[in-house]
Protein backbone atom coordinates (compact mmCIF):
# COMPACT_ATOMS: atom_id res chain seq x y z
CA UNK A 1 0.00 0.00 0.00
CA UNK A 2 0.81 3.81 -0.29
CA UNK A 3 -0.28 5.88 2.82
CA UNK A 4 -0.50 9.25 2.74
CA UNK A 5 -2.06 11.97 5.43
CA UNK A 6 -3.61 14.69 3.56
CA UNK A 7 -5.88 17.54 5.55
CA UNK A 8 -9.62 16.61 5.16
CA UNK A 9 -12.88 18.69 5.98
CA UNK A 10 -12.55 16.96 9.47
CA UNK A 11 -8.93 17.30 9.74
CA UNK A 12 -6.00 15.25 9.38
CA UNK A 13 -6.75 11.87 7.73
CA UNK A 14 -4.90 8.38 6.58
CA UNK A 15 -5.17 8.04 2.71
CA UNK A 16 -4.67 5.17 0.68
CA UNK A 17 -2.81 6.52 -2.64
CA UNK A 18 -4.89 4.54 -6.03
CA UNK A 19 -3.27 5.81 -9.20
CA UNK A 20 -4.20 9.88 -8.88
CA UNK A 21 -6.58 9.69 -5.99
CA UNK A 22 -6.31 9.46 -2.28
CA UNK A 23 -9.18 7.79 -0.47
CA UNK A 24 -9.90 8.68 2.93
CA UNK A 25 -10.06 5.29 4.75
CA UNK A 26 -11.62 6.56 7.74
CA UNK A 27 -14.56 8.41 6.21
CA UNK A 28 -14.61 5.14 4.05
CA UNK A 29 -15.13 2.67 6.49
CA UNK A 30 -15.54 4.35 10.48
CA UNK A 31 -14.52 1.06 11.67
CA UNK A 32 -10.60 1.85 10.22
CA UNK A 33 -8.36 3.87 12.08
CA UNK A 34 -8.08 7.72 10.94
CA UNK A 35 -3.96 7.88 11.40
CA UNK A 36 -1.32 6.61 9.75
CA UNK A 37 0.31 5.24 13.32
CA UNK A 38 -2.45 3.19 14.20
CA UNK A 39 -2.79 1.76 10.63
CA UNK A 40 1.10 0.73 10.48
CA UNK A 41 0.68 -0.34 13.85
CA UNK A 42 -2.50 -2.41 13.25
CA UNK A 43 -2.54 -6.57 12.87
CA UNK A 44 -2.45 -7.77 9.57
CA UNK A 45 -6.11 -8.27 9.04
CA UNK A 46 -7.00 -4.38 9.58
CA UNK A 47 -4.33 -3.38 7.03
CA UNK A 48 -5.85 -5.60 4.36
CA UNK A 49 -9.65 -3.83 5.02
CA UNK A 50 -7.47 -0.79 4.70
CA UNK A 51 -5.85 -2.23 1.38
CA UNK A 52 -9.49 -2.71 0.24
CA UNK A 53 -10.99 0.45 0.65
CA UNK A 54 -9.65 0.79 -2.80
CA UNK A 55 -12.49 -1.51 -4.43
CA UNK A 56 -15.19 -0.03 -2.25
CA UNK A 57 -17.77 1.38 -4.59
CA UNK A 58 -18.76 4.46 -1.68
CA UNK A 59 -14.96 5.07 -1.14
CA UNK A 60 -14.44 9.07 -0.44
CA UNK A 61 -12.48 9.78 -2.88
CA UNK A 62 -10.07 12.96 -4.27
CA UNK A 63 -8.05 13.50 -6.52
CA UNK A 64 -4.45 14.29 -6.76
CA UNK A 65 -4.91 18.50 -7.93
CA UNK A 66 -7.34 18.73 -4.72
CA UNK A 67 -5.89 17.38 -1.83
CA UNK A 68 -3.75 19.17 0.31
CA UNK A 69 -0.79 16.81 1.61
CA UNK A 70 0.75 16.62 5.20
CA UNK A 71 3.86 14.80 6.01
CA UNK A 72 2.74 10.77 5.55
CA UNK A 73 3.57 11.15 9.82
CA UNK A 74 2.35 14.54 10.94
CA UNK A 75 3.04 14.03 14.54
CA UNK A 76 5.90 11.12 15.02
CA UNK A 77 7.33 10.66 18.89
CA UNK A 78 10.81 10.60 17.57
CA UNK A 79 13.21 11.69 14.71
CA UNK A 80 16.27 9.57 14.59
CA UNK A 81 18.96 10.78 11.62
CA UNK A 82 22.03 8.27 11.05
CA UNK A 83 24.96 10.44 9.44
CA UNK A 84 27.61 9.06 7.52
CA UNK A 85 26.12 6.35 6.29
CA UNK A 86 27.26 5.84 2.55
CA UNK A 87 30.38 4.87 1.91
CA UNK A 88 30.87 7.09 -1.39
CA UNK A 89 29.71 9.95 0.73
CA UNK A 90 32.24 8.96 3.60
CA UNK A 91 35.25 9.33 1.04
CA UNK A 92 33.62 12.70 -0.27
CA UNK A 93 33.60 14.09 2.61
CA UNK A 94 37.25 13.10 3.55
CA UNK A 95 36.24 10.77 6.44
CA UNK A 96 37.09 7.78 7.84
CA UNK A 97 34.34 4.86 7.13
CA UNK A 98 32.27 4.81 10.76
CA UNK A 99 32.29 2.17 13.40
CA UNK A 100 29.57 2.40 14.28
CA UNK A 101 26.40 4.08 13.32
CA UNK A 102 26.71 7.88 14.10
CA UNK A 103 23.31 9.54 15.59
CA UNK A 104 21.66 12.42 15.62
CA UNK A 105 18.11 14.24 16.02
CA UNK A 106 15.79 16.34 14.64
CA UNK A 107 11.97 17.56 16.03
CA UNK A 108 8.64 17.58 14.37
CA UNK A 109 9.13 21.21 14.00
CA UNK A 110 11.34 20.47 11.13
CA UNK A 111 9.14 18.21 9.35
CA UNK A 112 6.96 19.56 6.20
CA UNK A 113 5.24 17.77 3.23
CA UNK A 114 5.44 17.70 -0.30
CA UNK A 115 5.40 20.48 -1.86
CA UNK A 116 5.41 22.73 1.19
CA UNK A 117 8.51 25.24 1.09
CA UNK A 118 11.61 24.86 2.87
CA UNK A 119 12.35 28.52 4.99
CA UNK A 120 16.02 29.57 4.49
CA UNK A 121 16.55 31.36 8.11
CA UNK A 122 17.43 34.16 8.11
CA UNK A 123 20.47 33.18 10.65
CA UNK A 124 22.19 30.68 8.60
CA UNK A 125 24.09 31.51 5.07
CA UNK A 126 25.25 27.96 4.05
CA UNK A 127 22.16 25.64 4.04
CA UNK A 128 22.37 22.47 1.83
CA UNK A 129 20.60 19.45 0.93
CA UNK A 130 20.40 15.65 1.61
CA UNK A 131 18.47 12.92 -0.17
CA UNK A 132 17.44 10.36 2.31
CA UNK A 133 15.36 7.17 2.28
CA UNK A 134 13.55 7.67 5.56
CA UNK A 135 12.27 3.89 7.83
CA UNK A 136 9.14 4.40 9.51
CA UNK A 137 8.48 1.87 11.98
CA UNK A 138 5.49 0.03 12.62
CA UNK A 139 5.59 -1.65 15.85
CA UNK A 140 7.06 -0.92 19.10
CA UNK A 141 10.98 -1.84 19.09
CA UNK A 142 12.91 -2.01 21.72
CA UNK A 143 17.02 -4.10 21.64
CA UNK A 144 16.02 -5.35 17.83
CA UNK A 145 18.30 -8.43 16.95
CA UNK A 146 20.81 -7.18 14.35
CA UNK A 147 19.63 -9.30 11.99
CA UNK A 148 17.14 -10.44 9.46
CA UNK A 149 14.30 -10.41 11.78
CA UNK A 150 14.45 -6.82 12.41
CA UNK A 151 12.23 -6.12 9.03
CA UNK A 152 9.40 -7.05 11.28
CA UNK A 153 9.58 -3.55 12.82
CA UNK A 154 9.30 -2.08 9.85
CA UNK A 155 6.27 0.19 8.72
CA UNK A 156 7.37 1.20 5.42
CA UNK A 157 9.51 3.89 3.81
CA UNK A 158 9.27 6.90 2.83
CA UNK A 159 11.74 9.89 0.82
CA UNK A 160 13.03 12.26 3.33
CA UNK A 161 15.03 15.63 2.48
CA UNK A 162 17.65 16.40 5.83
CA UNK A 163 18.25 20.16 4.97
CA UNK A 164 21.05 21.21 6.56
CA UNK A 165 22.52 24.50 7.75
CA UNK A 166 26.49 23.86 7.66
CA UNK A 167 27.53 27.42 9.25
CA UNK A 168 25.47 25.82 12.51
CA UNK A 169 26.24 22.30 11.71
CA UNK A 170 29.93 22.80 12.10
CA UNK A 171 30.65 26.02 14.06
CA UNK A 172 32.77 26.11 16.79
CA UNK A 173 35.36 22.74 17.54
CA UNK A 174 32.83 20.76 19.20
CA UNK A 175 30.17 21.07 16.46
CA UNK A 176 26.93 21.58 16.83
CA UNK A 177 24.83 18.98 14.27
CA UNK A 178 21.42 18.80 15.99
CA UNK A 179 21.61 22.38 15.97
CA UNK A 180 22.46 22.80 12.31
CA UNK A 181 19.51 19.72 11.33
CA UNK A 182 16.32 21.48 12.91
CA UNK A 183 15.60 24.62 12.15
CA UNK A 184 11.53 24.76 11.40
CA UNK A 185 11.35 23.17 7.67
CA UNK A 186 14.57 20.86 7.65
CA UNK A 187 12.76 17.63 7.27
CA UNK A 188 10.29 17.30 4.22
CA UNK A 189 9.32 13.83 3.88
CA UNK A 190 6.71 12.23 1.47
CA UNK A 191 4.52 12.39 -0.73
CA UNK A 192 3.53 9.03 1.06
CA UNK A 193 4.99 6.34 2.71
CA UNK A 194 5.20 2.64 1.00
CA UNK A 195 4.51 -0.12 2.86
CA UNK A 196 6.66 -3.18 3.94
CA UNK A 197 4.48 -5.64 2.70
CA UNK A 198 5.15 -3.83 -0.79
CA UNK A 199 8.64 -5.87 -0.42
CA UNK A 200 10.98 -2.74 -1.88
CA UNK A 201 14.93 -4.03 -0.73
CA UNK A 202 15.71 -1.13 1.14
CA UNK A 203 19.27 -1.63 0.51
CA UNK A 204 19.37 -1.62 -3.28
CA UNK A 205 17.73 1.52 -4.29
CA UNK A 206 18.02 4.23 -6.54
CA UNK A 207 18.14 7.63 -4.34
CA UNK A 208 18.60 11.08 -5.96
CA UNK A 209 18.23 14.40 -5.38
CA UNK A 210 17.73 17.06 -8.35
CA UNK A 211 18.18 20.97 -7.64
CA UNK A 212 15.86 23.10 -10.31
CA UNK A 213 16.30 19.91 -12.81
CA UNK A 214 20.12 19.17 -12.52
CA UNK A 215 20.84 16.13 -10.68
CA UNK A 216 23.29 16.69 -7.86
CA UNK A 217 23.01 13.35 -5.98
CA UNK A 218 22.91 9.82 -7.56
CA UNK A 219 24.04 6.90 -5.85
CA UNK A 220 22.11 3.56 -4.29
CA UNK A 221 21.42 2.46 -1.17
CA UNK A 222 23.80 -0.64 -1.66
CA UNK A 223 26.17 2.23 -0.51
CA UNK A 224 24.97 2.24 2.87
CA UNK A 225 27.80 1.28 5.58
CA UNK A 226 24.54 0.33 8.41
CA UNK A 227 22.03 -1.16 6.68
CA UNK A 228 18.47 -1.57 8.02
CA UNK A 229 18.99 -4.60 11.08
CA UNK A 230 22.14 -2.91 12.30
CA UNK A 231 20.47 0.60 12.49
CA UNK A 232 17.51 -0.36 14.37
CA UNK A 233 19.40 -2.97 16.32
CA UNK A 234 21.51 0.22 17.36
CA UNK A 235 19.38 2.61 18.25
CA UNK A 236 17.10 0.62 19.96
CA UNK A 237 19.77 -0.28 22.79
CA UNK A 238 19.05 3.08 23.96
CA UNK A 239 15.84 4.08 22.16
CA UNK A 240 12.42 2.49 22.48
CA UNK A 241 11.20 2.84 18.90
CA UNK A 242 7.26 3.66 18.66
CA UNK A 243 4.73 2.93 15.35
CA UNK A 244 4.95 6.45 12.81
CA UNK A 245 8.89 7.44 14.57
CA UNK A 246 11.05 8.52 11.23
CA UNK A 247 14.76 7.08 10.89
CA UNK A 248 16.90 9.46 8.54
CA UNK A 249 19.36 6.89 7.19
CA UNK A 250 22.23 8.82 5.64
CA UNK A 251 23.07 10.60 2.52
CA UNK A 252 24.70 9.68 -0.68
CA UNK A 253 27.67 12.11 -2.23
CA UNK A 254 26.93 15.19 -3.83
CA UNK A 255 25.80 17.09 -1.23
CA UNK A 256 26.18 21.03 -1.94
CA UNK A 257 29.12 22.21 1.00
CA UNK A 258 31.74 19.43 -0.94
CA UNK A 259 31.37 20.88 -4.17
CA UNK A 260 34.22 23.34 -5.48
CA UNK A 261 32.76 25.80 -5.68
CA UNK A 262 30.17 25.00 -2.94
CA UNK A 263 26.32 24.65 -4.46
CA UNK A 264 23.94 26.06 -1.43
CA UNK A 265 20.28 26.09 -1.69
CA UNK A 266 18.70 29.43 -2.13
CA UNK A 267 15.78 31.36 -2.58
CA UNK A 268 13.53 30.41 -5.45
CA UNK A 269 15.02 26.76 -5.78
CA UNK A 270 13.28 23.36 -6.29
CA UNK A 271 14.69 20.28 -4.62
CA UNK A 272 13.42 17.01 -5.72
CA UNK A 273 14.40 13.58 -4.13
CA UNK A 274 13.74 10.84 -5.63
CA UNK A 275 13.64 7.04 -4.49
CA UNK A 276 13.45 4.11 -6.93
CA UNK A 277 10.52 1.99 -6.28
CA UNK A 278 8.73 4.92 -3.86
CA UNK A 279 7.98 8.70 -5.64
CA UNK A 280 9.44 11.74 -5.54
CA UNK A 281 9.44 14.71 -3.08
CA UNK A 282 9.83 18.03 -4.09
CA UNK A 283 9.60 21.35 -2.39
CA UNK A 284 10.56 24.99 -3.07
CA UNK A 285 12.82 27.37 -1.25
CA UNK A 286 12.16 30.46 0.36
CA UNK A 287 14.04 32.68 2.14
CA UNK A 288 12.51 33.95 5.98
CA UNK A 289 9.82 36.52 6.24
Amino acid sequence: MRLATIFSSHGPAAALVVGDQFIDIHATDPGLPGCVKNILAASPAVRQAVADTANNPKAVKYAANAVKLLPPVPKPSKIVCVGLNYRDHAIEGGKAIPTEPVLFAKYPNTLVAHGEPIVLPKVAEKVDYEAELVIVIGKTAKHVPNDASAFQYVGGYTCGHDVSARDWQFRGEEKQWTIGKTFDTFAPTGPWIVTADEKLDPHNLQIQLRLNGSTMQNSSTKEFIFGVPTMLAFITQVITLQPGDLIFTGTPPGVGISRKPPVLLKAGDICEVEIEGIGTLKNPVVAEA
